[in-house]
């Protein structure tokens, strides 16, 4: 019955529109009231929730990526996807996606990069010509590609979730063949539906221009490297890559670019705190709905449930690939990573999956749950500004959509792109 009672009322004040933090409060302390337990207990919960050291990383992460998106560095990294793949067809959707491959390193976030790419890139694509759901539907799905690659804070949620024994140098360099192979698929599947509908190319600026955009992109691109080789080298933890992010974003904006102004930077600081309040308040909640989750054995029943009828890990897998995918429909991806990890964790190490594997599977499911309705926040952001209702996006969306599924399982029944990179860069 408490079981019940805690996913019952977390689903109904999801459907009649509560936030999710406020959700997932409520319904454990409707638990903890029914079972009898203190309700300080839910208080407790949700400091040590908030009290974790590695979610430090989360707020620093987010405030380096908004001072690259307001000093300079999404011009730069646009123009040189443009160099380099604008003569391609439907030239300006391909530098769509293959900046936010760039920019994604900067960011780790899909919100942040279709707000910077999508807001710089999908007004000049109305302007070129193309049609604005083939703007929007570009820009909204090759977001996804920022859940992949580092510094990925949705990577480093997974990893505090999961009881933060997992390494997140191991995550980090997990995802990143993952998110060359999303690039790849929906350049792809951008040049078909160009064709289709009868885009035309860019003029190719000659390799001398090429390299000017190299050179002048090399700062923000340095951010990546040096986030990734310093965890990866253990030069420091995940926190101190994150305000050294922070100092190398300001040098960068302030003194390299000189783009970042006094009222600019303070418009920064106020927005990168409303971004990392939020998401550290539903990390808060959701560490009370968690402990709420292995007090009443949740992991173990979805455990003796799955082993009811299903028997070998690919089934399984498909399972929760399935079930994820349905809760992403409704369910923003940080809460869900933080809900569903201690819930389908102990299923896939029980069938013998990598919990790396994992992680990868999760986010990128989850991922697409943010580009479909209806709770798809980065589809509703892109939306806003291509200037197009969701229904429209929807109805075009399904190519690009499926190329993204079609990642997803790839990445789900073949553990080596997951797991290779890592296991090179241990030997």
């Amino acid at each position: 019955m408490a079981m019940t009672l805690l996913f019952g009322v977390f689903a109904l004040l999801l459907v009649i529109g509560v936030p999710v933090a406020f959700s997932l409060a409520a319904a454990a302390l409707a638990s903890l009231l029914y079972l009898g337990v203190p309700s300080v207990v839910l208080v407790q919960q949700v400091a040590a929730g908030a009290g974790t050291a590695s979610l430090i990383a989360i707020p620093l992460f987010i405030f380096a990526g908004e001072l690259m998106l307001r000093g300079g560095i999404s011009e730069r990294l646009i123009g040189l996807a443009n160099a380099l793949v604008g003569r391609m067809r439907g030239g300006l959707g391909q530098v769509s996606i293959l900046s936010s491959l760039f920019f994604g390193g900067v960011s780790g976030s899909a919100l942040a990069d279709v707000s910077a790419v999508g807001g710089a890139m999908i007004p000049q694509m109305v302007k070129r010509g193309y049609d604005r759901d083939f703007a929007v539907n570009v820009c909204v799905t090759a977001a996804l590609v920022a859940l992949l690659v580092p510094p990925s804070h949705n990577l480093i949620l997974y990893s505090a979730a999961a009881g933060g024994g997992l390494s997140i140098a191991d995550l980090f360099a997990a995802g990143i063949v993952p998110a060359l192979l999303m690039t790849a698929a929906l350049m792809l599947t951008g040049y078909l539906v160009a064709r289709h509908r009868g885009y035309g190319v860019e003029a190719f600026p000659g390799w001398r221009a090429v390299l000017v955009r190299l050179v002048a992109a090399l700062p923000g691109l340095g951010l990546v490297a040096l986030i990734f080789v310093g965890i990866r080298a253990g030069i420091f933890t995940a926190v101190e890559s994150a305000a050294v992010g922070v100092v190398y974003a300001l040098l960068v904006t302030a003194v390299v670019h000189r783009q970042l102004g006094g009222r600019a930077f303070l418009d920064t600081v106020v927005h990168a705190a409303r971004s990392a309040g939020a998401i550290l308040f539903v990390i808060a909640c959701a560490a009370a709905f968690g402990w709420l989750l292995a007090y009443l054995q949740v992991p173990a029943a979805a455990v003796a449930l799955l082993q009811s009828f299903a028997h070998d890990k690919g089934t399984v897998l498909l399972l929760i690939v399935l079930m994820l995918l349905l809760l992403g429909t409704f369910m923003d991806l940080a809460p869900m990573i933080l809900i569903c990890t201690p819930i389908f964790l102990p299923v896939a190490k029980a069938y013998g999956i990598d919990p790396i594997h994992f992680g990868l599977v999760l986010v990128l499911t989850g991922g697409l749950g943010l580009v479909t309705p209806p709770v798809g926040s980065v589809l509703f952001v892109g939306a806003a500004i291509g200037k197009i209702g969701i229904g429209q996006a929807i109805r075009t969306i399904w190519p690009f959509w499926l190329a993204g599924l079609a990642v997803l399982l790839v990445v789900a029944y073949v553990p080596a792109l997951s797991l290779w990179l890592p296991a090179l860069l241990k030997s």
